[in-house]
C-alpha cells in the first residue's frame, strides 16, 4: 500500500495495478462523492437523519408509508442543510485565508520600509538626542 498525493490531497493506493486510474464513487451516477467537497459528509448526516426521522415517527404513529416518506424528506433536508453548513463554513475559511495571504504578502513587501507597520516611532519615546 503506498500513498500519493493528488490535486485533492492524498490518496490511498493497493498496489501497481490502480496507480494510473483513480475511482471516485458517483451518486445517482451524477454526483462524485469523493470529488465533490462537503458531499461525503452530508450523505452520511442525511442517512442519519433519514433513520432518525423515519424512527422517530414510526415509533409514535406506526403508519409504515408515512415513516418511509417522513425518513425520506428527513434524509433530503438533513443532507441539504448539512450541506449548505459545510460550503458556508469552506467559504468563510477561503475568504480568511486570502485575508492572512494578503496580510503577509503586505508584510514582505513593506518590511524595513517607513511603512512598516511594526515599525513606527512611539509617542512616549524622544524625537531626537538631547
Amino acid at each position: 500500500m503506498s500513498f500519493q498525493e493528488g490535486e485533492r490531497g492524498w490518496t490511498v493506493m493497493a498496489g501497481e495495478e490502480g496507480a494510473g486510474q483513480e475511482k471516485g464513487f458517483k451518486l445517482l451516477g451524477i454526483l462524485d462523492v469523493q470529488r465533490t467537497p462537503c458531499a461525503r459528509d452530508a450523505i452520511l448526516h442525511g442517512a442519519g437523519g433519514s433513520v432518525a426521522a423515519g424512527m422517530l415517527f414510526f415509533l409514535s404513529t406506526s403508519r409504515v408509508r408515512r415513516s418511509f416518506d417522513v425518513g425520506f424528506a428527513g434524509f433530503m433536508l438533513t443532507t441539504l442543510g448539512s450541506w449548505f453548513y459545510c460550503r458556508m463554513n469552506n467559504a468563510k475559511l477561503r475568504v480568511q485565508q486570502r485575508v492572512i495571504q494578503e496580510g503577509i504578502r503586505n508584510k514582505v513587501v513593506y518590511e524595513g520600509t517607513s511603512l512598516d507597520p511594526t515599525n513606527r516611532p512611539r509617542a512616549d519615546a524622544p524625537s531626537g538626542p538631547s
